[in-house]
């Protein structure tokens, strides 16, 4: 009798997935964990996705140093940057779930669990979320959980032959469909509110009282300095929103309540019928470096907050106008800055002769001339309670930065640049300064040893920035340039160095530049 000694076609049963298969298995199972996510999150708050929440969360428990690091590094970029950094330690994260739950799903589902987990602490930090908010990471984490094990016994088979691994390739296949589906279809629904649209419906804004007409020499575009108006498209954008808030002007409401006589509520058309006022208004962010480009000027159109404030009342003893933006930032504004009638602060729908745009604040925004913008420039700006200082703190004040924010008396040099090789002989030397609510005096600009007097461009209003040029005589070699500014109160700018926190960057603006 002959024994037969062929190998038998059934195959060797396996004690652990492969390495790619349990890897896949997590994988597979966050996206269908981020996809239900964000699907129920367009119907209960876009911000309660838990992707974007986390994202959120890590902004807003990040110390103060490694913010200002990420704006100095990446600038406007750094929401991007933020997001690049939460995915790729989300994706570690599923990655060592996967392997460790090569044998059994325990270890992976635990992994998993605490990153839902994570995902529950993020919306329930965010302040514009109700209650429903909860459900988004709720179905997240349940629907991640239960793929997590069903493909995990799934994928035994796949190892094992061809037909287990086929129906594991179709049950991947399924999940990962299902899961597009869902983010798709929840983004759509969550983008539902066509603010280009909206924007379009407002139509072109005419104020009963216009910005003043630009005088000859408003700015020295010509020889290098900034131009007096900043483009909608060149104006800084620095605000805590990773993404932005999609609101249309008929669904807007502003409240204001608290210390006041009586709270009030204004529609967007309550705002856009009054008699509309344009301003030129030069903002700027505390985080702006000595010579940084975080302060742009522009022609705002609004109503003046004086006289909302008024309406409502304000009593005895209210010192903060505490304004909140819809996706929940917060700021708090001395009242006296806002009730000086001298100062023009306003609520703004309009940005340069049109509506406001979206990353601007689109439908309603505040601007406060003379205060740094994280306590006083409040974009999709929906709530304003009237409080004290003592009662209740702004976002960014926890965090470090002072109280009332007001902007300093600063300036630079926008032509030359640093490390710029010039030719010898007559050279201008152009810039900008500014002092708002005050306004600029003298401009003094150094070379080397020797100070020169700058020419000024003409003022058009104290609550904007001011150009500055001066022709000066450089002979071949290496110079530094430096400029300072004295503003209309007397005070010239110090050249102690200080860095933005807590109140704004002191120093002066410092060029280095060869001369052939």
């Amino acid at each position: 009798m002959q024994l037969d000694t062929r190998a038998s076609a059934t195959p060797a049963p396996v004690n652990r997935l492969s390495r790619g298969r349990a890897i896949g298995v997590a994988v597979i199972s966050l996206l269908a964990a981020l996809g239900v996510g964000h699907l129920v999150a367009a119907f209960v708050g876009p911000s309660s996705s838990p992707y974007v929440a986390v994202g959120n969360w890590v902004r807003d428990i990040s110390p103060q140093p490694v913010v200002e690091w990420a704006k100095n590094t990446f600038g406007t970029a750094d929401k991007t940057v933020l997001f690049i950094g939460v995915t790729i330690v989300v994706i570690a994260l599923t990655v060592a779930a996967g392997l460790l739950s090569r044998t059994r799903p325990g270890p992976g589902l635990v992994v998993a669990g605490v990153q839902g987990i994570i995902g529950f602490v993020a919306v329930l930090s965010r302040p514009d979320l109700g209650q429903l908010g909860i459900l988004a990471p709720a179905a997240s984490m349940g629907v991640g959980l239960v793929v997590f094990n069903w493909l995990h016994a799934k994928a035994w088979p796949a190892e094992q032959d061809r037909e287990g691994r086929r129906a594991f390739l179709r049950a991947s296949a399924g999940v990962v469909i299902g899961a597009g589906a869902g983010g798709v279809i929840g983004q759509l629904a969550g983008n539902h509110v066509d603010v280009e649209e909206s924007r379009a419906e407002v139509g072109r804004l005419v104020p009963a009282s216009p910005a003043p007409k630009l005088p000859p020499n408003a700015d020295f575009a010509s020889s290098g300095s900034a131009r007096f108006i900043t483009a909608n498209r060149d104006f800084y954008r620095i605000d805590t929103a990773l993404t932005l808030p999609r609101v249309a002007a008929q669904d807007w409401r502003l409240r204001i309540h608290g210390l006041v006589d009586k709270p009030v509520e204004f529609t967007f058309d309550d705002i856009r019928e009054r008699a509309l006022i344009e301003r030129p208004v030069t903002l700027s962010c505390v985080s702006n470096e000595v010579g940084g480009g975080l302060i742009s000027n522009a022609d705002w159109i609004g109503v003046p907050l004086r006289d909302l404030l008024m309406e409502a009342g304000v009593k005895p003893g209210a010192d903060q106008l505490f304004s909140t933006s819809i996706d929940g930032f917060t700021a708090g504004t001395p009242i006296d800055a806002l009730l000086d009638a001298n100062r023009g602060a306003m609520l703004a729908i309009g940005m340069n002769g049109e509506p406001l745009p979206q990353e601007h604040g689109f439908p309603a925004r505040m601007v406060v001339p003379g205060l740094y913008g994280y306590v006083s420039a409040t974009k999709w700006v929906v709530d304003m309670e009237l409080t004290t200082f003592a009662d209740k703190q702004g976002y960014w004040i926890p965090r470090g930065w002072s109280v009332k924010g007001p902007i300093k008396t600063e300036s630079r040099i926008d032509n030359p640049q640093d490390g710029t090789t010039l030719k010898a002989g007559t050279n201008t030397i152009a810039g900008t300064a500014w002092a708002q609510t005050v306004g600029v005096r003298r401009v003094e600009v150094r070379v080397d040893d020797d100070w020169h007097d700058a020419q000024l461009s003409t003022e058009v209003d104290v609550n904007t920035w001011r150009m500055w040029r001066v022709r000066v005589d450089l002979k071949p070699g290496s110079h530094r340039l430096q400029v300072r500014a004295t503003d209309n109160s007397g005070y010239t700018q110090t050249d102690a160095e200080a860095e933005p926190a807590p109140d704004g960057a002191t120093g002066w603006h410092t060029v280095d530049v060869s001369v052939d």
